[in-house]
């Protein structure tokens, strides 16, 4: 990508500044000629695709289908990218249920390959909808190059308020939180917990999630993060815990580092 997204500052002040200059900086970010040839693509092929077989046999079509979905790690999988596709998200059997991390829900939805499910490849909206979210997932990984923490905060804004409403326990909801990289990682810096609780039972996890975003936001249901006041404090704790952290870490490796030159 030739145009690099600007970020003058970490933390708060820089996301504040994103923030205000994102629809030009997005703008700019998607005129990409290279961006431009992928989505162009996309849309002049995918309306060729009938099956699962089809979408993961062109490599193009197949990355920013994923990419859509933040699921570009998944591009090599092929047999499990078939399953999930070809299960769909009807039956509580479906592979896309049983991973625990709601972007493959979607990732299938978003194509109706499963079973009784209407193929959506040749519907030209739904299509353009999903490659618009690709550009914003490039942009996205864009940021996160120059600062890592504020393309987890633009990723956690986006995403959970889809988790907040769609309609699924609170529990689930938390178990979404967990099973998706960027989200657990969100909550953990805010809510001051440590990334070795992944080692623990998945139910003890949930109850200490759960415990400690009473304490620090004063509720423990997802669905109150589709509040926009609630969004920031959730956003602006975040990234001020993560800056606090990162200056720690520096502290103590300038600390190491000139302790050494003493001798």
């Amino acid at each position: 990508m030739s145009f690099q997204p600007i970020i003058p500052s970490d933390g708060i002040v820089g996301w504040n500044f994103l923030q205000a200059t994102y629809d030009k900086q997005f703008e700019t970010f998607t005129k990409d000629a290279v961006l431009q040839r992928e989505t162009d693509y996309f849309m002049e092929n995918i309306g060729n695709v009938k099956s699962a077989e089809d979408l993961v046999g062109d490599t193009r079509l197949l990355e920013v289908a994923l990419d859509a979905f933040g699921l570009g790690e998944d591009v090599y999988k092929k047999a499990f990218v078939i399953k999930v596709l070809q299960d769909g998200t009807s039956a509580d059997d479906a592979l896309a249920n049983k991973l625990g991390d709601d972007r493959y829900v979607k990732f299938s939805e978003a194509f109706g390959f499963g079973p009784g499910d209407t193929i959506k490849t040749g519907a030209v909206q739904d299509m353009a909808d999903l490659v618009f979210t690709n550009k914003v997932q490039a942009f996205e990984e864009a940021v996160g190059e120059q600062d890592h923490s504020m393309r987890v905060a633009m990723y956690g804004e986006r995403e959970l308020v889809n988790l907040a409403t769609d309609g699924t326990s609170v529990n689930t909801q938390w178990f979404n939180v967990m099973g998706q990289p960027a989200l657990r990682e969100m909550f953990e810096v805010a809510l001051g917990l440590p990334e070795s609780l992944s080692k623990i039972d998945l139910d003890q996890q949930l109850d200490a999630f759960k415990s400690k975003a009473e304490i620090v936001f004063g509720t423990s249901d997802i669905s109150e993060f589709d509040d926009p006041d609630m969004m920031n404090k959730l956003v602006n704790t975040y990234l001020a815990r993560q800056q606090i952290a990162d200056f720690s870490a520096s502290q103590s490796s300038g600390a190491t580092a000139l302790m050494l030159l003493q001798f």
